[in-house]
């Protein structure tokens, strides 16, 4: 077979719930590796696609049919040091449904492979979930939540326990909520990955919740680029990045990427100018070389007000906070941007126009609004098609009235197919719809003299500005992201 038909594996989605149940010894002997379960067979990836004893032996131990898969045998290689890195070598039925019975009663064994598989799979979080007759497990990957196994009842108390341990928690509290956090490693040498965990439990009627949010501490990829700007929006929050004072304000609901984009601006920053950079954030998300990171104490002995008003004894030039909460902190806020500084910080509106009438209702006069805010950005999050299997077709006119672009009926759009390169799943990663309100001198004026949030509008669409839905629109016709991901936000503008 000529190696032009073999597999890279680099681009390829594993998914756990397969990969971890064939026993590391057999994977690394014979050079297989289960990739995902596609119309009902197990595709599974051998450097040698003639070992017909391996494929008996997988075949064997998957209890289900099998489709051999080429693959190149050094991506293969990479892939299997990824997999099984951390995998307990005594382990023959590590992850998905057929856990082996040893690891339910190991919580030790149990919990690093959860966080292995999570990892696998890129999830941001993991749900652990007790019921009546099970402990369900279940990541969020892209947005969405996907159940990843079910375990017997009698597995939460170790596993819950277990966790508390890693994360500090007081493990003899079980009828108060608690948060806490720690650091994992996955993998070694050049595979080594640092994830910071997020954890908190609760309380329910059948034993207590956890989830575990993960951080990956690798921050290379947060770049303004990879957030899937355009080029125009690129070159808007670049100008006023470079500006060396005013107010920058991410808008939108929790989840949809506001704090992953203010990361990625002070990213922008750091590689440029030699700053002195401050954040305030509650929690740290992400560790960023060559910023200083305040976390607020949940205790209160830190808190964003208190912070502030220290920070600013440290001459900073510019300053991240985390979330503007109450009038105190916007004071502060505002104050800096008066006196020299750049200050990024988030907002919970639905629209970037709102952020306006949102700071005027927590009691800010216009004419500060109008004298420090230079950007507003208001962001979404949808889920972005594998460009390997999505499924070209005509927009309906339906889908066009819904989205209000009547003219776009008939147009080309995708929807998500099903291929190894994303697990099935017809998606790979998310991307981020966008909404720039920039703040010129007519936009302050009206500001000042009280325009209202319609009238804020119509003079940036006169601009040229756009709006969320035609940054989504735009995206839906590139092939990037699916009708019906858009339309579940949009419908929540």
């Amino acid at each position: 077979m000529s190696t032009a038909t073999l597999l890279n594996l680099d681009d390829v989605k594993i998914d756990p719930a397969w990969a971890l149940k064939l026993p590391p010894s057999l994977a690394l002997r014979r050079q297989v590796l289960p990739l995902a379960s596609l119309d009902g067979q197990v595709h599974v990836a051998f450097a040698d696609p003639g070992d017909t004893l391996a494929v008996d032996a997988v075949q064997r131990f998957l209890g289900q049919r099998i489709t051999v898969v080429a693959v190149d045998r050094e991506s293969l290689q990479r892939a299997l040091a990824r997999v099984y890195a951390d995998a307990p070598r005594s382990s023959t039925r590590m992850g998905g449904p057929l856990i082996a019975d040893s690891e339910k009663d190991d919580p030790v064994a149990l919990s690093g492979n959860l966080l292995h598989a999570a990892v696998l799979k890129q999830a941001s979080d993991i749900h652990i979930e007790p019921g009546r007759e099970s402990l369900r497990i279940r990541f969020r990957v892209d947005g969405v939540l996907e159940e990843y196994l079910r375990l017997p009842v009698s597995a939460e108390a170790g596993l819950v326990s277990r966790l508390k341990v890693m994360s500090g928690m007081d493990i003899a509290e079980k009828r108060a909520p608690q948060d806490g956090g720690f650091t994992h490693r996955i993998g070694a040498g050049q595979n080594a990955r640092m994830i910071d965990v997020r954890a908190a439990s609760l309380p329910t009627k059948y034993g207590e919740k956890m989830t575990l949010r993960l951080l990956m501490m690798q921050t290379n990829a947060l770049t303004l680029q990879n957030l899937g700007m355009s080029e125009p929006d690129l070159q808007r929050i670049g100008k006023v990045l470079d500006e060396p004072h005013g107010l920058i304000l991410l808008t939108g609901p929790t989840g949809s990427g506001k704090t992953t984009t203010l990361y990625s601006g002070i990213h922008k920053l750091v590689a440029g100018a030699e700053l002195n950079i401050i954040t305030i954030e509650d929690p740290i998300e992400y560790d960023i070389p060559g910023v200083s990171q305040v976390e607020v104490d949940s205790a209160e002995k830190v808190s964003f007000h208190k912070a502030l008003r220290s920070v600013l004894r440290h001459d900073p030039d510019v300053l991240m906070i985390g979330e503007i909460r109450d009038m105190d902190t916007l004071d502060v806020a505002v104050k800096s941007a008066l006196t020299g500084h750049l200050v990024l910080s988030t907002l919970h509106t639905n629209s970037a126009a709102s952020a306006v009438t949102r700071l005027a209702d927590m009691g800010l006069q216009r004419y500060l609004i109008a004298a420090t805010l230079r950007l507003c950005v208001a962001q979404r999050l949808v889920r972005k098609l594998c460009t390997f299997c999505r499924k070209p077709r005509e927009m309906t006119k339906a889908e066009a009235a819904s989205l209000g672009q009547m003219e776009a009926a008939g147009s080309t759009v995708y929807d998500p197919g099903s291929c190894l390169y994303c697990a099935g799943r017809g998606y790979s990663g998310r991307l981020g719809l966008f909404e720039m309100f920039m703040i010129d001198e007519e936009l302050s004026n009206l500001i000042a003299a009280g325009a209202t949030e319609t009238q804020l509008v119509a003079a940036a669409r006169a601009k040229g500005a756009a709006t969320l839905l035609e940054d989504a629109m735009s995206k839906v016709l590139q092939g990037r992201t699916s009708v019906r991901d858009v339309l579940q936000v949009v419908t929540s503008v």
